[in-house]
């Protein structure tokens, strides 16, 4: 769009719910009255006074200067880089459960809410923990993977983990990390991987905190992914698709199979609605766990989703209560969706699934919900939406989500898309919105080659529609350009995480949403 400064929704301005804050009082700690891990140093007290004071305590965790401490944050990547990437998981629990054990074990000071999927399940995290949040418990929430910086994985209260905290407690696992790395030398296999020591490293941050709660969502898979080795007291499953196909199986079933790992012996289990195949497994793995199960259709569902000025008003049927005409700052059905589901979960959580919600706290965590990289706004003047989609359940999401959504004539999609995804089946997906695409790749190893991606795209679409781009900064800026040509017109970066990540930092050094 060229003179609209937000995008064009279909609907007339629908004001936001007001909203009641929660008692500002914070209810008792619900966590276990378990020590802390040993390792761990005493918690220091914050200066009593509020005013600026030059001469603070000198504390490994007291503030540094910005650049000092964002360095000592940028270490702790650098450490974690030089271990076995993410994209080549070890299908083990051991050695993450041996480095846990070492530290005392403190996945086990707070309960934990599980989550898994193949589609929604940072969504779904982020909206859970918002609710948990607004009900005054101090939450945990990890999420992978980062869009910008490796903090946004490990969210204390609400707020990305501080570099200070993030190195202290990479410093304190570090000895029982070398001991697991050493232990498993000696049996001739690999140290922790990237995964594994992040895992660790986001327990003892909770432990830490502490928290009364920790939302934690699965790296890959279930069963053996490493947050595996906490016990979920409520076991979530967003939309199960293909995806991973190489490490979880070419079948959903298989896919499935792997994700219900996380059911443990009479969790309380979440699930969105799924496939006839992936709910068989699901139901499979709670009869063999003794568990309970509360299914997107059955149990409880989304009732309606009206588009608004911002996101859209939604009405859910929960567990135990209906919740009304509340403001998800978010687009997209599938988001409504995703909403639905965490409700539900957190009905499990905090009344086993019969007692009704609080339907002012309800509205208080979803009206402060934000999920970074989910059809995110990140300039204006023209628009330009990111949205993470890399596999085509997600690319189909967000094709309905632009066409339902917003009003743009014309949309130009910049995608990147790395080797082990569906390709074909995401540019098919997004074809039906998109009138032209711009082909680029991100800075990932993993990604497909400019020409070989456009070869493909171009193979869906035409020659004519389709442009090639070494840089990602030079695609962005020349659909930017093609789109402020004709009113209505919008730019969507899409197809992985890693370029929906280096196009945020670009518009945020660029001030596109200022312009």
């Amino acid at each position: 769009m060229s003179e609209s400064k937000k995008p064009e929704s279909k609907k007339p301005d629908s004001k936001k719910p007001e909203s009641k804050k929660p008692d500002s009082k914070k209810p008792e700690s619900k966590k276990p009255e378990s020590k802390k891990p040993e390792s761990k140093k005493p918690e220091s007290k914050k200066p009593e006074s509020k005013k600026p004071d030059s001469k603070k305590p000198e504390s490994k965790k007291s503030r540094q200067p910005a650049d000092a401490g964002r360095e000592a944050g940028d270490a702790v990547f650098a450490a974690l880089l030089s271990r076995v990437g993410e994209g080549a998981p070890k299908p083990r629990l051991a050695p993450t459960r041996r480095a846990l054990e070492l530290l005392g074990d403190p996945q086990t000071v707070y309960p934990v809410i599980h989550i898994t999927g193949t589609n929604g399940k940072t969504s779904t995290s982020r909206i859970t923990e918002s609710i948990v949040r607004a009900y005054g418990l101090r939450t945990g929430l990890m999420t992978s993977p980062h869009l910008v910086r490796l903090n946004e994985r490990i969210v204390i209260d609400g707020e990305s983990i501080t570099d200070e905290a993030l190195a202290a407690n990479w410093a304190d696992i570090q000895p029982f990390l070398a001991m697991v790395d050493a232990e498993l030398a000696a049996a001739g296999d690999d140290a922790l991987t990237f995964f594994e020591a992040l895992t660790v490293l986001a327990y003892a941050c909770f432990a830490d905190a502490p928290v009364d709660v920790a939302v934690i969502e699965v790296g890959m898979g279930g069963e053996w992914d490493s947050t595996n080795v906490a016990d979920g007291q409520v076991a979530v499953f967003t939309p199960i698709a293909l995806d991973h196909t190489l490490r979880l199986g070419d079948t959903i079933a298989e896919i499935a199979r792997t994700k219900a790992g996380i059911i443990k012996p009479s969790a309380a289990v979440v699930s969105a609605r799924q496939d006839e195949a992936a709910q068989a497994e699901l139901e499979r793995a709670v009869e063999l766990t003794e568990s309970t199960l509360a299914g997107e259709g059955e149990e409880f569902a989304l009732l309606s989703s009206q588009v608004a000025v911002g996101g859209q008003l939604i009405s859910v049927r929960g567990l135990a209560g209906i919740y009304s005409d509340l403001f998800l700052p978010l687009y997209g059905t599938h988001q409504a969706q995703n909403a639905a589901v965490a409700i539900a979960a957190v009905e499990s959580f905090l009344g086993a699934g019969t007692t009704a919600l609080s339907h002012d706290l309800v509205e208080e965590g979803l009206a402060q919900v934000t999920s970074p990289g989910r059809l995110q706004l990140v300039g204006i003047a023209p628009t330009v939406l990111v949205d993470a989609a890399h596999n085509p359940h997600g690319a189909a999401a967000l094709s309905t989500a632009l066409a339902d959504y917003f009003d743009f004539d014309e949309i130009v999609a910049v995608v990147g898309i790395l080797a082990d995804k569906d390709a074909t089946g995401i540019i098919a997906a997004l074809a039906p919105q998109v009138v032209r695409f711009h082909v680029t790749q991100s800075q990932s190893e993993r990604a497909i080659g400019v020409d070989d991606l456009a070869d493909l795209v171009a193979g869906v679409g035409s020659e004519e529609t389709t442009i090639r781009f070494d840089d990602v900064a030079q695609a962005i800026d020349s659909a930017r350009d093609w789109a402020l040509e004709s009113p209505k017109r919008a730019v969507i970066v899409t197809g992985s995480i890693t370029l929906v990540g280096e196009a945020i930092i670009l518009a945020d050094a660029r001030e596109w949403l200022a312009k």
